[in-house]
Order: structure tokens, then C-alpha cells, then sequence
């Protein structure tokens, strides 16, 4: 017996579960397709998108509508036109072999008028946004007396478009003896809120943890300056040839540059915003269903209710402020049981984000390096002979061309031949990468310990001395050296790096001469104020506001001082050092 028969789901409903391939039940249709088929209570579900929620409320309406009467008996509202019309699609599918069940898709952008006559012949299931349910309701086109079943579905959404006042219109159109179902993929204040105004002491079921990523979907990281933002996008599309995924900005504007940049380059893309118009974004979404583009760039209100089946990776091109949105956006991939891969390209201004988006996910990011010029090219390689090597061959098709074919090459032999095919399909790769240099990641820490590098003693025998000036007192290189001259009375002192910061400063001598220099400074003054000079290592930093010589904490972990200046490297007769 099927699982779902097991269940309790009726005969004509499982044939058309198993028509689509559907064998065993998903989590979250295990835990509520028993409830809503079994009682009236109220139910609130939490799952991520993507794990079957359609069928796991969509099943038992299906099963509980009565065919012998044309009237509404279940409203479902979704966020977003896409969605809309994606679970419309979905319950028909479901419902293909019983007699007389109709389903009717109600959503804005579509002519209202064929949705009256829709209505007006009876829909047993109405699925709708709510921007164009409330406006029919107000039209007084809609009879909701007999609705038993409402299902607020992708609820978190909704409340974040804004329909809060929607949602309150709709439902005070319908019964108050009514089962409501509230699906979730978050759990924020809101959502209890509406539980709590809407439903009757409602069972919970969640799958996974609340507020959590879904456990088959891997998140990676790579640190990316601004600048080299597109190129990196480029390399990881690169790297995943059979890559089918969305990348989502921030703006419209960034959007739609995106886009054009992926499309002046070969790749198979399009934008997905709010600049489009709706048989614009229908056209882009049939072409990216049907696997005719490879990736979409969106915003996350364009993107809001798409629902793509085996999508391999979600693209951050810029991290969202809020973790739940990032959440969101990782969970359109790794459906069904499968994997996918959630990435984002972080500067190092937003790196932090990644600690709180793992707090909230439940899960750590991988950080990964950005893939080089050679293993793009060695990827691309192997995939096109992994292509060749499992392509299927039409003997009958092809045999009758053959003869010509060994004709035409038989002057080439099998390395030529080979060396020629594989750069028919591959030059693009190689004289784009040839000579692209790596990316280098940016990174706070590196810098901070090149910085203490560049402070650290440059040369074998040097020792980096402290000074209690800086660009504050005017301070320059030749009036440093001036100053070193007058003070030691010698011309030759070789002076290495010199390091003008703004309170204070650094150089560096040969270890032969600091005596004479901590010796020679005792009593030297520079513009009305005393100069202290001392090893860097053992002095900690000078406070500019003290000119009475006390020093306050700052020193780094490198035994120097960072305040930003550049290096210089000269001797005190003003010769640059070698």
C-alpha cells in the first residue's frame, strides 16, 4: 500500500500524487496531512519553503471538498502572484482525477473581469494574493459563507510585503466556525501575534528548528573587495558549469547591471525586479523554469514566491540586512532532499554578518578561497569531457554522415583532432583567464598584520626607534632628518623606514648608532616642546596631549604603534636606503 494511502488519502488523489511521482511522504506532510485530514483544529506549521508544504495542506482540502455543490469551501492566500499561481497549479495536479473539482487562481496583474466569471462559475478552492482577494471582496464578488478551511500560506512573507490589513479584511469576510492553517517559514513576533488573533488553541508542528536553515543546504563565504565583486561572481559560476541558480542584490538598479554585465559576457542570464512589467517578469520566469537561463538575479521582492525546482545555488551578491531574509533566500535551494549550496560575497565591512546569520541559521559558513584563473579552466575541462565522454550517440542519425566526417579529418591524427575540439569549446576560458590575475581576498586581519609588519624591523642589524612627534607638529621627513642631524652633530647616520604618524613617529637605525642617538636626544627640543626618543619595543605609545612626557597604552601585538602613516625609507644625509 502507498504511504499516502496509509495516511488515509483517498484512491483518486494518491493516482494523481503518484502520476507527478510522488512515492513518500515529505516531513512536514507526515505531521499535518494526519491532523487536517482527522479533526477541525487549528493548525500552525513552521517549515522551511520548499519542503512540501502544498501537498501537506493542500492534500486534505482536496479530500474534503464536497463536488455536489459549486460553492467555495477553502481560500488559500499566498504572497505573491508566482506562488499563486504555482499552488493553484499544483492542487490541480493533485486533484486530476476527481470529477468536477475546480480550483480557481485569483492574483493581480491578470484580468479581474475573467476572474469574476471564474467565481461566478463556482470554485471550490479559490487561491489568491491578497491585494486582489480583498479587492473582489469589495467588488462583492465573493460568497466565503461556506468556507470551512483557510490557509495562510508563506505567512511571514505576506506580513513583511505589508498585507497585514489585507489579511485582516479577508478573513472577516469568512465564517467564524472555520479551520485556519498558518504556514511559516519563521517565526517572528507577528506571526504569534496573528496565531494568537486568528486561530483556536491551534496544534504546532515544526519541521527542523524554528527560524533555522535547512539542514541539505551548505553555506559558503568568500571575502571580496567591491571592486572585484562581479569578477568573483564570474569565477563561481565558472567553477559550477551545470550551474541553475538565483543571485540576489540588494537594489533594482544593481539588479538590473548585473544582469546586463552576465548577459554581455555569454552567460545565460536575466534580471527579476520591480521595474518590470508583469508580462515582462512572467516571460523571464517561464524562460528560467524551463532551464533556458542559468541564473536569475532578483531582488527579494521579485524573487518572493518563486518556487524553482533543482536549483543548485543561491548567490549573495550582497548580504540583506535582516538573517531571516538570508534565511529566506537559502531555503529556494536544497528541495525535495536535495543538496544545494547558499553563497555570499562579503566585504570586509560586513564580515561580522556572518556571526549573526550563523546564530540564527544554526549553522557555520565554510569560508572558501576565490577559485583561480587555472582550476576555472581545469573545471571547465573535465566538465566538457565528462560531456563528451556520456553523450548519447544516435547511431541511425548520425552513421550516414560518418563517412564524410572520417574523410574530412583524415589527414589529422587522434592528439590533433582531440587538441582541436577541445579548444573549439574551450578558447573562451583560456584566453579569458590566460592572463587574469588572482583575486585576492581582502581581509581585516591580514591587513592589521601587515600593518604590524611594516612597523616590525625591516632589516637585519635595524632597530625601530619611538619619537614623541608627528604630522601634528608638523613633523616632516627632511625636517625628521634635520632634526637627527642637529641633534648628533653627524651627517652619515644611515636612517632606515620612517613611519609618520600623527601623534607620534617611527625610525629605523642600524644598532650601531642608537647610543649615540639616545644619548644625543637627552636635551634636544623641537619647536618649544621636549623630545623623547625610545626603543619601540620597550615603549609604549605617547598621548599627544601630554607634552610632559607620559606615555599612555596603544602599543600593538607587534611591539609597535599603528596609526596609519606611510613609510619612507632614507639615510639622515637624505639618500633613499637601499
Amino acid at each position: 500500500m502507498n504511504k499516502f494511502e496509509e495516511m488515509g488519502v483517498n484512491p483518486e488523489i494518491v493516482r494523481g500524487l503518484v502520476t507527478l511521482g510522488y512515492e513518500q511522504p515529505m516531513p512536514v506532510q507526515e505531521q499535518a496531512i494526519p491532523i487536517l485530514l482527522e479533526g477541525n483544529n487549528d493548525l500552525l506549521a513552521l517549515a522551511q519553503t520548499g519542503t512540501g508544504k502544498t501537498a501537506a495542506f493542500g492534500i486534505p482540502i482536496l479530500q474534503h471538498v464536497n463536488t455536489s455543490t459549486k460553492v467555495t469551501q477553502a481560500l488559500i492566500l499566498s504572497p505573491t502572484r508566482e506562488l499563486c499561481m504555482q499552488i493553484a497549479g499544483d492542487l490541480e495536479n493533485y486533484s486530476r482525477y476527481i470529477k468536477g473539482l475546480n480550483v480557481l487562481a485569483v492574483y493581480g496583474g491578470a484580468n479581474i473581469d475573467i476572474q469574476i466569471r471564474g467565481l461566478k462559475r463556482g470554485a471550490h478552492v479559490v487561491v489568491a494574493t491578497p491585494g486582489r482577494m480583498l479587492d473582489l471582496i469589495r467588488r462583492k464578488q465573493t460568497d466565503f459563507s461556506n468556507v470551512n478551511t483557510v490557509v495562510l500560506d508563506e505567512a511571514d512573507e505576506m506580513l513583511n510585503m505589508g498585507f497585514r490589513d489585507e489579511l485582516n479584511g479577508i478573513l472577516a469576510e469568512t465564517p467564524d466556525k472555520k479551520r485556519t492553517c498558518l504556514f511559516s517559514a519563521t517565526m517572528p513576533k507577528e506571526i504569534s501575534g496573528m496565531a494568537h488573533k486568528y486561530m483556536n488553541d491551534p496544534e504546532e508542528i515544526t519541521v527542523g528548528a524554528r527560524n533555522k536553515g535547512a539542514d541539505n543546504v551548505s553555506h559558503v563565504y568568500y571575502m571580496v573587495s567591491n571592486k572585484d565583486r562581479y569578477k568573483a561572481l564570474k569565477r563561481i559560476a565558472d567553477m559550477n558549469p551545470d550551474i541553475n541558480g538565483i543571485v540576489f542584490c540588494r537594489t533594482r538598479k544593481n539588479t538590473q547591471e548585473v544582469a546586463d554585465l552576465l548577459i554581455q559576457d555569454s552567460y545565460s542570464a536575466d534580471a527579476l525586479h520591480g521595474d518590470l512589467s508583469q508580462a515582462q517578469r512572467d516571460y523571464v520566469m517561464q524562460k528560467f523554469r524551463r532551464k533556458n537561463l542559468r541564473m536569475l538575479v532578483a531582488t527579494d521582492v521579485a524573487a518572493r514566491g518563486i518556487d524553482v525546482s533543482d536549483l543548485t545555488h543561491i548567490i549573495n551578491y550582497e548580504l540583506p540586512d535582516d538573517p531571516e531574509t538570508y534565511i529566506h533566500r537559502s531555503g529556494r535551494t536544497g528541495r525535495a532532499g536535495k543538496r544545494g549550496i547558499s553563497v555570499a560575497l562579503v566585504g570586509p565591512k560586513r564580515r561580522h554578518s556572518i556571526k549573526h546569520i550563523e546564530n540564527k541559521l544554526g549553522k557555520k559558513f565554510e569560508r572558501a578561497a576565490i577559485p583561480t584563473g587555472k582550476q576555472v579552466c581545469e573545471r571547465q575541462l573535465f566538465h566538457l569531457i565528462d560531456r563528451v565522454d556520456k553523450v548519447d550517440v544516435n547511431e541511425e542519425l548520425i552513421g550516414e554522415y560518418m563517412s564524410s566526417v572520417f574523410k574530412k579529418l583524415e589527414e589529422l591524427d587522434r592528439e590533433t583532432i582531440i587538441k582541436h575540439f577541445v579548444s573549439l569549446e574551450f578558447n573562451r576560458f583560456l584566453d579569458y583567464y590566460r592572463d587574469a590575475s588572482d583575486i585576492v581576498a581582502p581581509d581585516e586581519s591580514n591587513r592589521n598584520k601587515n600593518s604590524r609588519d611594516r612597523l616590525r624591523v625591516a632589516r637585519e642589524g635595524d632597530v625601530r626607534l619611538f619619537i614623541n612627534l608627528g604630522k601634528m607638529d608638523k613633523l616632516t621627513v627632511p625636517s625628521l632628518i634635520g632634526l637627527i642631524n642637529d641633534a648628533t652633530r653627524r651627517k652619515n647616520i644611515p636612517i632606515g623606514k620612517i613611519d609618520l604618524l600623527k601623534n607620534f613617529s617611527f625610525f629605523e637605525v642600524n644598532e650601531a648608532h642608537v647610543d649615540i642617538l639616545m644619548k644625543s636626544f637627552k636635551r634636544v627640543h623641537y619647536k618649544g616642546r621636549k623630545v623623547n626618543i625610545e626603543i619601540s619595543d620597550k615603549a609604549p605609545s605617547y598621548n599627544h596631549r601630554s607634552h610632559s612626557g607620559h606615555r599612555k597604552g596603544g602599543r600593538n601585538s607587534g611591539g609597535g604603534y599603528n596609526d596609519g602613516g606611510r613609510s619612507s625609507g632614507r639615510s639622515a644625509g637624505g639618500r633613499r636606503s637601499r
